[in-house]
């Protein structure tokens, strides 16, 4: 994995699109001297080097490489460019927190079951551009559109690109500890109603139960198995509420064998029986027949 900073931004809100373009600099032109401009400016080089710093970091910024200079600093040339150099700009902006880190630090902005953190690599090479190359191209040819269309096009080709940043970065052979921990979520939220033991996992991701352990414990601030369960829990609560199916039903279908097993489990996790959470959402079924007389008598009376 890269050494560079990780920019982390959870969802939903999702960072959302302001402008983009194509620009160039002839031999002799710099990036613009700025301090604290309000937005994300993300930049993709096609040919020729940009030279830029952040406060106290800089980059030459190469072809088929990109850079996210943050809203919040100082963002200045470090020399001209040397040579004729054409890049794509986008400036984006989010509306929910975000946080930038490092590759011994995971931070602590974490997604759990309904919600993504969304992780870009402050830069980034590209092996293969072209997939690049052409959402840039898509973005810009939306963003000079002035139709209802256009604001939906523009969002949706936005959001392709930040999929097509993080995948890249997830995709490190590295494997980082958020990117394993992350990978391990998804597979017990895929799984939750099977039995999933750690050596299972380790076994289907390929690394060792105690490493993700230790990665979980790091991003999730769990183990896999504390993570499952909460998971579990959450998906009963649901069924109870959504539901009328009997508790036993409930117990199977998020993965526990023995229903007195899942009762005790609720109840320790949740505090209270998954019986009384129901009626908690639905009422009893002595309360419902109450109201039904009540409305029965009401109805006689007119």
């Amino acid at each position: 994995m890269s050494s560079e900073p990780l920019l982390t931004f959870l969802s939903p809100p999702l960072p959302y699109f302001i402008e983009s373009n194509r620009g160039s600099y002839g031999p002799g032109g710099e990036h613009p001297n700025r301090r604290n401009i309000g937005v994300f400016d993300l930049l993709f080089v096609h040919s020729g080097t940009l030279y830029i710093g952040e406060e106290s970091n800089s980059w030459a910024i190469g072809p088929g490489q990109m850079l996210i200079l943050r809203p919040d600093l100082w963002h200045y040339p470090t020399k001209p460019c040397t040579e004729e150099t054409v890049f794509d700009w986008v400036h984006f902006q989010t509306a929910g927190p975000w946080e930038e880190l490092n590759e011994t630090n995971c931070g602590t902005l974490r997604g759990d079951y309904y919600s993504y953190a969304i992780r870009l690599p402050k830069t980034m090479t590209f092996s293969y551009p072209d997939e690049a190359i052409s959402l840039f191209s898509k973005l810009h040819d939306a963003a000079m559109g002035t139709s209802h269309a256009a604001f939906w096009q523009r969002q949706q080709w936005f959001l392709h690109l930040l999929q097509l940043f993080d995948e890249g970065w997830r995709s490190d052979a590295a494997k980082a500890p958020i990117a394993v921990a992350e990978e391990a979520a998804a597979y017990l939220k895929m799984h939750f109603r099977t039995t999933v033991t750690n050596s299972k996992l380790g076994e289907v991701m390929g690394l060792h139960p105690n490493y993700i352990a230790r990665c979980m414990g790091e991003v999730f601030d769990c183990t896999p198995q504390q993570y499952l369960l909460s998971y579990r829990m959450d998906q009963a609560k649901l069924m109870l509420m959504k539901t009328n199916w009997p508790i036993s039903k409930i117990a199977d279908e998020t993965g526990f064998k023995q229903t007195p097993h899942f009762s005790r489990s609720f109840a320790e996790h949740v505090g209270i029986t998954p019986l009384s959470y129901r009626k908690r959402f639905t009422g009893s079924s002595r309360d419902k027949q109450t109201m039904l007389d009540m409305r029965n008598h009401a109805l006689d009376r007119e």
